[in-house]
């Protein structure tokens, strides 16, 4: 097969892979949709670092095992965790940070030297910056998020954290919403929030679901309820329109798909995971 010549004067694959890359990864169940593989290259391209994110499809009763053989691997530096892994994440770290600690999921797993694996969770800031640069400050809006899982509570402490002025929580399991609610509450006195309520009078819509991931999937809100001068955003990011976005649209809505929101944390990611310089507070 060939190859080319790298920078060292070693020899590289087609792929740009040689016995020094540092290898990275993003664990899912389904893998299908995940699109870091391609936004994580791009930025070792930028930067110039020889490394590579491949994706593992593992079930959630594979984790400890997982977590048990990566701790061996030493030219590991971390993985990224989404659907369906971030909450059971938090207890198969060795440490996690405040933020993911607060939040109650990891999404993002650093292998340190010697094996510790240390947890984080970006969704929330990723999800705020990617509205900033949509040109929506969330400061003084009302929110309704659709969920209570570890996507959603990320996003719903960075909304906090943003400021909006008031925020209601819609999730199919009441007891959920109503934690998550409680857990705001007590960590911003100041914010409206609630565990329920009417979509309609909010100026921003977030889906914090997997709802819209697969063909016939309920709908994460109340489509015949959608009306211009709302915002409504995803986290999903396969298919890249949902059914909710297709709704908003024909609705006369602002829409933000939910690749912004994976671009926005990706360097942070990168970060913590110790393939860029800069990294993030490390757990307690």
């Amino acid at each position: 097969m060939g190859g080319q010549v790298a920078m060292d004067g070693t020899s590289r694959t087609a792929a740009g892979i040689t016995g020094r890359t540092r290898v990275y990864g993003i664990v899912a169940d389904p893998i299908y949709h995940v699109k870091a593989p391609e936004v994580m290259g791009a930025l070792f391209a930028r930067h110039g670092i020889d490394g590579v994110l491949v994706p593992l499809h593992v079930p959630p009763d594979g984790l400890p095992a997982l977590m048990d053989g990566l701790r061996h691997l030493r030219n590991f530096g971390g993985f990224i965790a989404t659907v369906p892994h971030k909450t059971a994440m938090t207890g198969l770290c060795d440490a996690i940070t405040r933020e993911a600690e607060q939040i109650g999921a990891v999404n993002c797993v650093r292998r340190e030297a010697d094996g510790r694996m240390v947890g984080t969770m970006l969704d929330g800031v990723g999800f705020v910056e990617a509205l900033r640069a949509s040109g929506v400050e969330p400061r003084g809006r009302s929110a309704a998020l659709a969920g209570a899982g570890g996507a959603a509570s990320a996003i719903a402490f960075a909304l906090a954290e943003a400021g909006v002025a008031r925020l209601t929580i819609l999730n199919r399991t009441a007891d959920k919403a109503r934690a998550l609610a409680e857990r705001l509450r007590a960590a911003y006195p100041d914010l409206t929030v609630a565990a329920e309520g009417a979509q309609a009078d909010h100026d921003l819509l977030v889906n914090g679901t997997s709802l819209g991931m697969r063909a016939g999937d309920a709908a994460p809100f109340d489509l015949a309820a959608l009306h211009a001068g709302q915002f409504v955003a995803e986290a999903i990011m396969d298919p890249e329109t949902t059914p909710l976005l297709a709704a908003a649209s024909a609705a006369g809505c602002r829409v933000q798909k939910g690749l912004p929101m994976l671009e926005c944390q990706i360097a942070l990611m990168a970060r913590h995971m110790g393939a860029l310089s800069g990294a993030l507070p490390d757990a307690g």
